[in-house]
């Protein structure tokens, strides 16, 4: 498995609504509120083989109220 951050901007006055969203879905890892052009960060793990941008787009991006996302993907470096 494979920790991938993703980054939601969610439209205004509905942060705890897709925050609440997320943690139905059983798939996040950690959700942070965070400050500035996004609103929360989460950590979700995926399977090695799994196609990132379709469980982004399948399980995340559906959720009603985010505007916009950034995926970061991680890479072991040591």
């Amino acid at each position: 498995m494979k920790p991938i951050f993703v980054q939601l901007q969610c439209a205004p006055g509905k942060t705890y609504e897709v925050a609440d969203a997320l943690y139905a879905t059983e798939l996040i890892s950690e959700l942070y509120s965070t400050s500035g052009d996004y609103d929360l960060l989460l950590k979700v793990y995926v399977e090695n083989e799994e196609d990132i941008g379709k469980f982004i787009n399948d399980n995340i991006a559906v959720i009603p109220g985010i505007v916009r996302s950034l995926t970061t993907l991680t890479f072991r470096a040591f």
